[in-house]
């Protein structure tokens, strides 16, 4: 598969996937063996065909009038993404956005395993967040080594943001889920994700404003 095809075209299939493996497992716990596309297109507000579509690329395949096999989805899902093992992260920058990630549980069903947050706050530092010890910022390539992470997720003023990647980058980290608004710089063989809030606040901001009634 062509890498420019699948970032262009497939990537609303890879954000809806997380969305679809929320609801299988909330049907798993309840003992519920199949699924139908009908189902999950109301879940989610789109259209039966689409989520068939999606399915597709995880190369999962339905029986008619009965569905999809809940626990060979979640397994096919899992695959696909790359959630069937454990992916060991650190979190550089543990203020009010970064403790708030530390606290969010729901990650470790992702098979996301944050091992240790680091910040230049002294009165951070030799603490524990939500669990996770919090190291200096400047312990951060010397413990790298030690922990083997290779993802890290960056928190941090946008100001440092490009210092604290290169010394991430260049201690062996592979991957940076880039919370600042800061566009880093990273060698090809880096993937970065950058979750922009502004970007979103804008989005949702233009749609209230164009569903708001007009005045009178």
């Amino acid at each position: 598969m062509d890498r420019n095809v699948f970032k262009i075209d497939k990537l609303p299939t890879v954000r809806r996937l997380p969305a679809y493996l929320h609801i299988l497992r909330q049907l798993a716990r309840c003992d519920e063996k199949f699924v139908s596309s009908a189902f999950l297109a109301e879940k989610l507000n789109i259209e039966p065909i689409l989520v068939r579509k999606d399915f597709e690329l995880t190369r999962v395949a339905g029986t008619p009038r009965v569905g999809y096999s809940i626990s060979g989805l979640i397994a096919s899902i899992e695959e696909f993404l790359g959630w069937g093992e454990d992916l060991d992260a650190i979190l550089v920058g543990v203020g009010q956005l970064g403790a708030s990630i530390l606290g969010y549980r729901e990650l470790m069903d992702f098979r996301l395993r944050i091992l240790a947050g680091f910040d230049s706050d002294p009165e951070k530092v030799g603490t524990a967040v939500h669990g996770v010890p919090v190291f200096a910022v400047t312990r951060l390539e010397e413990l790298l080594g030690r922990l083997r992470a290779r993802l890290a997720i960056l928190t941090v003023p946008s100001a440092d943001a490009q210092n604290i990647t290169d010394l991430l980058v260049s201690s062996g980290i592979r991957g940076i889920w880039n919370y600042t608004s800061e566009n880093i710089v990273v060698p090809a063989d880096v993937i970065t994700q950058k979750e922009d809030l502004a970007s979103g606040l804008a989005v949702l901001c233009v749609k209230m404003s164009r569903n708001m009634p007009s005045p009178l």
